[in-house]
């Protein structure tokens, strides 16, 4: 009987932790696009500059003053050895992000970011000459096939959003590849690391982002009717940013690993439906059907990489130990934003 009632809360508690991620990444990337087609504020490198600073004062506020998480001490010279580079990479992601975002519909855009699983197993064998099992070259046809249907029946397609958002997969495989050697040794969560990375993104994008869009944010604040309202949805959008970090540490410990890949792709459904009934961009037949597509090979991706992990935890006794490492760098629960 308490097992039963256990069981039952740990499933609500599972569902909730979902919910509640879905209802932040959903919409820190709808106020993201509002702020750059409704408000007009068309400067991506600036409000990933605000998403930066809210989540370094967010995470220092709840390592630091709540003791939400205990602090990973991290040695100064590791700080620009390991975490320096990593912060680099993190915030040409998060800028890619926004500024595809500015330039493509939001449902191209998640559509696109799919393609990250393809792009880590390319990286990987192309620079690290890394064995990949059959199956996982096998999930990522109609990963790569749903990307292409997508891109030839966009009605909105723009090369430039579409560009950044190719680049800012890399980015984000890149990223993901180098913490396994840069952070080899540190256990880190989500909240300590945006503690570490985001002041360090802050000071890497605070100068190219005033240099690039501080004139024209000036005149946006002089032309521009409804400032305080709008200045205020900004700020929230960084605020919700940071909790979209703390969202992701809490689904992670509270679903298994093929929970949190299913509940990853449906999250991109329920972000594609959202944006369409709030900006009503025109998605074809053939668009959905390749986005549709995209996600189903993301879901058999992340269930074909489950699959290899157990037989890699327990191989059989016909299992050469040179096929053990045929895993992509990710961890089994790849945190998605």
């Amino acid at each position: 009987m308490e097992e039963a009632k256990m069981g039952d809360v740990a499933t609500i508690r599972a569902v909730l932790s979902i919910l509640q991620w879905w209802g932040f990444n959903v919409t820190v990337i709808i106020m993201n696009k509002w702020i750059f087609q409704k408000l007009e504020f068309k400067f991506p490198l600036i409000v990933s500059c605000v998403h930066f600073i809210c989540s370094s004062i967010g995470a220092y506020i709840a390592i630091k003053i709540l003791k939400m998480k205990p602090l990973i001490e991290v040695a100064p010279e590791d700080r620009w050895k390991r975490i320096f580079p990593m912060s680099f990479v993190f915030c040409i992601n998060i800028v890619l992000g926004n500024v595809s975002l500015r330039y493509i519909p939001v449902s191209f855009m998640q559509t696109i970011k799919s393609f990250t699983p393809a792009t880590t197993v390319i990286l990987q064998w192309l620079v690290w000459r890394k064995y990949f099992d059959w199956r996982i070259w096998a999930s990522l046809v109609p990963i790569v096939g749903g990307i292409m249907l997508t891109s030839i029946t966009e009605l909105s397609f723009n090369m430039f959003g579409f560009c950044a958002a190719m680049v800012g997969c890399l980015a984000t495989s890149t990223k993901t590849i180098l913490a396994e050697s840069l952070l080899h040794g540190y256990k880190f969560d989500s909240i300590n690391t945006v503690y570490y990375m985001a002041p360090f993104a802050t000071m890497i994008l605070s100068v190219p982002a005033i240099v690039l869009e501080g004139s024209g944010v000036i005149n946006w604040l002089y032309t521009y009717d409804s400032i305080v309202p709008a200045l205020i949805i900004i700020t929230t959008s960084g605020v919700l940013a940071f909790c979209l970090n703390f969202s992701i540490f809490y689904v992670i410990h509270s679903t298994t690993a093929v929970t949190f890949n299913v509940a990853g792709n449906l999250k991109v459904a329920v972000a594609v439906l959202v944006s369409w009934m709030i900006f009503r961009n025109p998605i074809p037949a053939m668009n959905a059907c390749g986005c549709g597509i995209t996600l189903i090979g993301c879901t058999f991706y992340g269930y074909v990489r489950h699959l290899i992990s157990q037989q890699v935890v327990n191989p059989s006794p016909r299992t050469p130990r040179s096929r053990m490492e045929m895993l992509p760098l990710v961890g089994d629960k790849q945190e998605k934003n």
